[in-house]
């Protein structure tokens, strides 16, 4: 399989591991559409969709840039319409957007939890929903997720109930959209093994992020996800490594922001 000519709609893809995905997928050949809320530069943080679409085409693909807030339907349905007109459809969606809240319940304010449930549990639905009438008229459709493995841990619940409802909320979306469409769109899931050095965990106190990988790992791994079949695996939940590793990855150094630091295992892992 191959990803030239084809249309992926990144959520989130202004930075981080969103952009790094749609890095690789132009340098494939694919068009990559560009779906995120920055659209001016931000002090804080670096990247908005204009620099992002601008990567991809210096990669070697072709981009579109749409500022796009996954919380809202109209919003996402134009979106949705737009990359299609603008390509001739869509075959990929890669849900990226997430918000993340790291405190306990009292200290959660809940315009905090609705963010979060509204991007991450709500957000990978409304997207989907959205992206099927167009994912279903590919050749090879695929919806990748970025989620953690079902997981019912109490240690990460009692941690931050918040977040972990609205992460999982991502999980369960996998699930059931890869039961509904199974044999029709591959529904799949991405976590990282460890740690990935993004502008999220920069701002998270405690955190080393020489003991963390970059976030090309996830992007090499979601490729290897969406060059498959979109009939060879559905409703999987695939952790980075692992993958590379059954595809013949051998040198893992080459992501690490420091070679020869113990890495931290990524939450939910």
């Amino acid at each position: 399989m191959s990803l030239q000519g084809k249309t992926l709609f990144i959520t989130g893809a202004s930075r981080g591991i969103g952009l790094a995905i749609a890095r690789k997928a132009g340098s494939l050949g694919a068009n990559v559409v560009i779906a995120a809320k920055s659209a001016v530069v931000n002090p804080k943080l670096p990247g908005t969709i204009f620099t992002a679409a601008a990567a991809v085409e210096e990669a070697g693909g072709k981009a579109l840039a749409i500022q796009c807030d996954i919380r809202d339907e109209a919003n996402v349905e134009a979106a949705m319409a737009q990359a299609a007109e603008h390509f001739g459809g869509i075959d990929v969606l890669v849900n990226n957007a997430s918000a993340i809240w790291l405190q306990g319940v009292l200290n959660t304010p809940m315009k905090r939890f609705d963010l979060m449930s509204q991007v991450n549990s709500r957000g990978t639905f409304l997207c989907a929903q959205k992206a099927l009438p167009y994912l279903l008229k590919s050749g090879n459709p695929h919806i990748l997720t970025l989620a953690p493995p079902p997981n019912l841990d109490p240690k990460w619940w009692g941690s931050f109930t918040g977040y972990t409802l609205a992460k999982m909320g991502m999980s369960f979306v996998t699930l059931g959209l890869a039961e509904e469409f199974k044999g029709r769109v591959a529904v799949n899931a991405l976590w990282p093994k460890t740690v990935i050095a993004t502008d999220a965990i920069n701002m998270i106190p405690g955190v080393d992020i020489n003991a963390a990988r970059n976030a090309e790992i996830v992007a090499d791994a979601a490729i290897a996800i969406l060059l498959q079949k979109s009939s060879a695996a559905t409703g999987q939940f695939y952790i980075d490594e692992d993958l590379l590793r059954d595809n013949g990855v051998t040198d893992f150094e080459q992501y690490a922001m420091a070679p020869g630091t113990p890495l931290l295992p990524d939450f939910f892992l």
